[in-house]
């Protein structure tokens, strides 16, 4: 998996603080965004729960390596924005894809996934060898198929995505991918994500008896 993070709002923390405060200014947010203390401003305005300034701060990720199986999950969040590589136009010749760590650890149960894959990708080239077009060669291709994708979200929509997926709840591959994710965006906007992540990090854990009982700190 490799997470990069392609581009985001320039001085995203002091912008959201000056749009929240520029609510009860009669000055312009460009000219309170020049000399605001953005760490007080946003600790205030977010930790009331107005966190529709943030929306004004956007992120945009590529990713790539990473499986089928997670972007079926990442596109369940519908504030953002992706394009992914697609399997109609594109040929994956090569039998790149993903590998649970539960198989990994397991000599026979590897063995067994390699085996699988080999042959799904020999009967992949074989349709396409037959005149079979790509788009319906693929529907012999499976969840773990590697893939790659550009995500671009606002903070607002960030911060619910990082309590969702940092959690130790969520499947591991998103959650891998939340938790680089969090850590491109708390180097660039050290404020606005000084406190994201799982629920456990503000907070108790919501899932109650589901709850894992390891709190994330």
């Amino acid at each position: 998996m490799i997470v990069k993070l392609l581009a985001y709002t320039p001085n995203a923390d002091a912008i959201c603080a000056a749009a929240g405060n520029s609510c009860y200014s009669e000055r312009p947010s460009y000219e309170i965004a020049e000399d605001i203390n953005a760490e007080k401003v946003l600790s205030r305005i977010v930790g009331m729960g107005h966190h529709s300034v943030i929306e004004h701060a956007v992120f945009t990720f590529s990713v790539e390596g990473v499986s089928r199986a997670l972007t079926h999950q990442l596109v369940r969040h519908r504030v953002a924005s992706f394009s992914q590589q697609s399997q109609r136009y594109v040929s994956i010749n090569e039998p790149t894809y993903v590998t649970p760590h539960t198989v990994e650890g397991d000599e026979e149960a590897t063995r067994v996934f390699d085996d699988t894959m080999k042959v799904i990708w020999d009967a992949y080239s074989k349709l396409e060898s037959m005149g079979i077009p790509a788009e319906d060669a693929r529907y012999l291709l499976p969840n773990g198929c590697t893939t790659n994708i550009t995500i671009t979200m606002n903070a607002r929509e960030l911060l619910h995505f990082f309590s969702l997926r940092c959690c130790n709840r969520a499947q591991w591959e998103i959650r891998e991918l939340a938790d680089r994710m969090l850590e491109l965006c708390t180097e660039v906007s050290p404020v606005i994500f000084r406190n994201a992540g799982p629920p456990c990090v503000r907070g108790p854990c919501p899932e109650g008896k589901l709850s894992c009982g390891k709190p994330r700190r």
